[in-house]
């Protein structure tokens, strides 16, 4: 799976369309969203790679097998139906019924979604009204689970889109692989504040274990953004709250081996990349101008773990 992180996506996006149809590249999964990285170039390319899988790809699907799993990366979901609660919803019924082609559903194999949102200031609570309609008629409910997501400014490749949605599924796991992580020490279940996903998942293989953190920032277990226009302080308590989640799947800082870092404000980059490279110097890491969903939200991170945990009841990943 590619993402691509533009600094001017309306410029450069048919750019790198006509590159990658010319070179071939053009096949699977391949996301484009209008987020400029804050190093100063104008493109970040965040990739998902493994090797020894079974490969085919379609227009913005790829899918891999290996050892009895399949896994569904899904990519560019868009509409441009009236507001952001109309395309949201567009948008989760066609990916379900891409699901339901493949034999699969919603609750039980989606794994982790990101949702990018043109003016989130404006258009985020569209997204998280439909969607949360959505999961409660796919029996995904307080009582039941969410899924680890991130939901965050961008700009989606098509105009007229306010909504764009990547997503990763996959088939073969049993429901003892998955388990969502809490953290109830820092963090609170988020449908206490009206929106619906899980902070994180642990996918457990026969040989390691896998680790989706959801976008977290700076909050508390009551659902309160603190530390209010520090962004030093609240990428602290950002780090602070993704610790705890990793420990409760076994897994430290250490272990991760991606990140993806969101900021509202440009003029905080050279602090918060200073603290973030004085922190976790050897992590892999982009950031990106995104603002989060909320303003008082002067920074999100989400993150892939990736850990050696045996476990002879399951296929090796």
């Amino acid at each position: 799976m590619r993402r691509y992180l533009l600094s001017d996506i309306a410029n450069q996006a048919p750019i790198l369309k006509a590159q990658l149809q010319r070179e071939g590249n053009d096949k699977g999964a391949v996301s484009m969203i209008g987020q400029p990285p804050l190093d100063g170039t104008k493109l970040a390319l965040w990739i998902y790679m493994v090797e020894g899988l079974e490969v085919s790809a379609s227009e913005n699907l790829t899918v891999t097998s290996h050892n009895g799993y399949q896994h569904y990366w899904s990519t560019n979901w868009q509409s441009t139906t009236g507001g952001s609660h109309t395309q949201t919803r567009e948008i989760l019924e066609g990916y379900e019924a891409q699901l339901r082609h493949a034999d699969l559903n919603l609750a039980d194999n989606c794994l982790r979604t990101w949702f990018f949102i043109r003016d989130v200031d404006t258009n985020y609570k569209g997204m998280v009204e439909a969607r949360c309609n959505n999961f409660t008629m796919q029996h995904l409910t307080p009582d039941t689970h969410y899924i680890a997501s991130t939901g965050i400014g961008g700009q989606p490749i098509i105009t007229q889109s306010r909504v764009q949605m990547d997503a990763y599924a996959a088939q073969g796991l049993r429901p003892e692989q998955q388990r969502y992580l809490y953290a109830p020490t820092h963090l609170n279940p988020t449908y206490q504040y009206g929106v619906t996903f899980e902070r994180g998942t642990a996918i457990q293989y026969g040989d390691r274990r896998h680790l989706l953190i959801s976008g977290t920032a700076s909050i508390n277990n009551r659902g309160e953004a603190i530390h209010l226009g520090d962004v030093k302080a609240q990428a602290a308590r950002m780090l602070e709250n993704i610790a705890t989640l990793l420990d409760e799947g076994g897994a430290t800082l250490d272990d991760i081996v991606q990140s993806i870092v969101y900021l509202r404000d440009v003029a905080d980059y050279e602090v918060a990349c200073q603290y973030l490279n004085e922190r976790l110097p050897k992590t892999p890491r982009v950031i990106t101008l995104a603002p989060v969903c909320r303003p008082a939200w002067l920074i999100e991170m989400e993150c892939i773990a990736i850990i050696p945990a045996a476990d002879p009841r399951f296929n090796n990943f």
